[in-house]
């Protein structure tokens, strides 16, 4: 069984943007792409020619188009005994990840979320400064490839990435990780947040349009969808998310659409 599985999904037009990691001393990490093939029916024949390959590198693909979707085959299809999750722009920190991999080992954690940078070595979003319990209010703005997961446990609490939330979603296009972690959480699974690098992003992404109106109402749908057998809290809880983005795409106005979901 591999340490590690990098499990990659992308559309298939995007196939030759994936930079594989580093696999030099660690025989015991693999690599599996899941990619899409968009709006045709298959992935077209040259367009998998485009893919990585290399040594411990698999390619599975599938038709149609959601981002979840392929999530979802890594986590039915990885050999690994943890999964770090990409996407086809992520360059990773193999020191980080060793780390992360030590601190599963030796806490029993089902689910770790790290920290990324850009492309200067910034931080890309204000973290914690200690080893945090993941709960439904202090991860909301996890990001799928901050995450390893320990795939037996996954598949053990039977949680999947809904399917319904995500990039290829029309309207709940965002929120994916964080439901996958509220679930998670739900089903007994430890999860911590760790101060630990685990990757490099580039500055923009699907998480960059606070203030739009397309935005507003995915986010507000997230919370229906993260507390949901609760008719009131999900507003209390977009309330106090969402006034921390007044001034910051909120204005008043939309803050009360945000919490009401118009």
């Amino acid at each position: 069984m591999p340490a590690l599985t990098f499990g990659y999904s992308t559309l298939a037009s995007r196939l030759s943007n994936i930079q594989l990691p580093d696999l030099t001393n660690h025989p015991d990490w693999d690599v599996l792409i899941t990619v899409q093939s968009g709006n045709e029916e298959l992935p077209a024949a040259e367009q998998l020619a485009k893919a990585p390959t290399g040594n411990n590198v698999e390619l599975l693909s599938f038709a149609g188009i959601g981002v979840t979707k392929i999530r979802n085959q890594i986590l039915k299809n990885a050999k690994g005994k943890y999964v770090v999750f990409s996407d086809d722009d992520i360059t990773f920190n193999k020191a980080g990840l060793e780390e992360a991999i030590a601190y599963l080992e030796r806490t029993g954690a089902g689910l770790l979320l790290g920290q990324a940078v850009d492309e200067t070595g910034k931080l890309r979003k204000s973290y914690p400064s200690k080893v945090e319990s993941l709960n439904k209010i202090n991860s909301a703005k996890a990001a799928t490839y901050e995450m390893i997961v320990n795939l037996e446990q996954v598949r053990n609490a039977g949680v999947l990435f809904d399917e319904d939330f995500g990039a290829g979603a029309e309207t709940t296009y965002l929120g994916d990780e964080y439901i996958f972690i509220c679930d998670l959480v739900v089903a007994g699974v430890r999860c911590d947040f760790v101060p630990i690098v685990l990757a490099t992003h580039p500055t923009d992404s699907s998480g960059s349009g606070w203030g739009t109106e397309r935005d507003r109402k995915a986010r507000a749908l997230i919370f229906d969808r993260a507390f949901k057998g609760n008719r009131t809290l999900p507003y209390m809880v977009r309330a106090a998310f969402g006034f921390r983005k007044i001034g910051k795409g909120l204005t008043f106005g939309t803050w009360l659409k945000f919490i009401f979901k118009r």
